[in-house]
């Protein structure tokens, strides 16, 4: 019982507590997600202060072209990974004999993708903005720090071995000291270049500390080796999740882009407000997400129906979770803008009653995105996503003109709620996953039946 006297689990029901103690992978996936939840709410909360901190700062307008700066680099991060992170996963659970080959090749990789997406972000950015060189140099900053992305294959073997709390060390160490370094330039009376040298900064040295780590607790560095038949593997599996998280970072960042080429860089300042305190509650399904993969691909090897049962009950926490926040954010919009950000970004309020909900579909869409992983419908993914960026892009060109910020709000929220949710009913292949985000949305008898009978289909 040593591990359910720590932390939060002493609270539990004693019944509940002694099932828990009977299931030693039970008790691995809570720790992990319990280490995961303290370190988000630590640096996501302590981030959005810092975040609001710096908004005041600068002012909507500063504000906007920094967010506008980071939003359009990220379009770009998935051909930094080249969609490797839940392949890679899912390869060192499986074959964990592997996997000095698999993070090696996977290390290599990563490098040439970060180097070509920091090319792909500086060209783009050049033909969008040709005329803004305080954004070019923000834009080539930013793209720069893709290449130490790379480094992220070291998360990847810490959450294949359900052991992230190491990760949460490093980062929150990290995190920590550039907080300070961030308050500091806030009173030192910095300039905007300055807050994203620090964000270079910073992730230059999580890069570093993430080496440091797995030199540690794993083994040496020099044990990876890079396979060129392993590479064509890797790439052949990726390429379908590196479109498919291209296109996701369009419909997720798009509309900051949008607004700021067709309203200007304070709509994106005023917008940005409202997006970080609805994005703040996005890491809840991929913590979870990231604790019960190992889990459910362990499931599926021994039952159907224990696979898809986990799955349930996985969308209903989401959902449940999602809820309690939605529904709340909605009436007191308002209040927490103002209190949080001050009057200069008050028309955030409305933006943030309605972006809240794409939360919920973002949740589902995580988990029905690992969901494809393990039945390898990659190229589902592609085409989820890209029918994402058609209708995201589509809805802005139609509401912002007309509704302004508020316009990219809806789009957002649409193009979650077709691309995340009603895609998945469109094949023979999908619906299952459709009929269990239902089961969860609409926990009625005949839904649940119909999802409980995945199986038997």
């Amino acid at each position: 019982m040593s591990f359910l006297k720590k932390g939060w689990f002493r609270y539990l029901p004693v019944s509940l507590q002694r099932k828990i103690e009977h299931r030693p992978n039970l008790q691995k996936v809570l720790n992990n997600i319990s280490w995961l939840f303290a370190d988000r709410f630590f640096r996501m909360g302590g981030g959005l202060l810092i975040s609001i901190w710096i908004a005041r700062y600068l002012g909507p307008k500063q504000f906007g072209l920094m967010n506008y700066a980071i939003a359009f680099v990220a379009l770009f991060g998935s051909i930094a990974t080249l969609g490797l992170n839940s392949i890679v996963v899912k390869d060192l659970i499986k074959r964990p004999e592997n996997a000095d080959v698999t993070l090696g090749t996977t290390f290599v990789l990563q490098i040439i993708g970060g180097l070509l997406a920091c090319l792909i972000a500086i060209l783009a950015i050049s033909y969008v903005r040709p005329n803004d060189l305080t954004l070019k140099l923000m834009t080539a900053i930013l793209g720069f720090a893709m290449v130490f992305k790379s480094v992220e294959v070291v998360r990847y073997w810490f959450e294949a071995q359900v052991q992230s709390k190491y990760i949460v060390w490093v980062e929150n160490l990290v995190f920590l000291l550039f907080a300070v370094v961030k308050v500091f330039l806030i009173f030192t009376q910095a300039t905007l270049i300055d807050f994203i040298w620090v964000i270079f900064a910073e992730t230059v040295l999580m890069a570093f500390f993430l080496l440091i780590l797995y030199s540690f607790k794993v083994g040496q560095l020099k044990s990876w080796k890079l396979q060129y038949g392993r590479t064509k593997e890797l790439l052949k599996d990726g390429w379908p999740l590196m479109l498919s998280g291209l296109a996701v970072m369009v419909y997720m960042r798009i509309d900051q882009i949008m607004l700021g080429q067709m309203m200007g860089d304070q709509a994106v300042g005023v917008y940005s407000a409202a997006v970080r305190i609805s994005e703040v509650f996005y890491f809840i399904p991929v913590a979870i997400a990231a604790s019960v993969f190992p889990s459910i691909i362990e499931a599926k090897k021994h039952s159907e129906a224990l696979y898809y049962k986990r799955l349930q009950r996985l969308y209903d926490l989401m959902v449940i979770f999602t809820l309690s926040v939605a529904i709340p954010m909605t009436f007191f919009s308002d209040v927490i803008i103002h209190l949080l950000f001050g009057s200069a970004y008050v028309g955030a309020g409305p933006i943030l009653s309605i972006h809240i909900w794409a939360g919920l579909f973002v949740s589902l869409g995580v988990i029905s995105s690992r969901w494809i992983v393990i039945e390898n419908l990659q190229m589902y993914a592609l085409y989820r996503t890209g029918l994402g960026v058609l209708i995201n892009i589509s809805a802005n060109v139609i509401l912002i003109p007309k509704y302004g910020s508020l316009g990219a709000a809806i789009g957002t929220l649409i193009s979650q709620v077709l691309a995340t949710y009603m895609f998945d009913i469109l094949t023979h292949q999908t619906r299952p996953s459709f009929w269990l985000k239902t089961a969860s949305l609409i926990p009625i008898n005949f839904i649940r039946r119909k999802a409980n009978g995945i199986t038997n289909d």
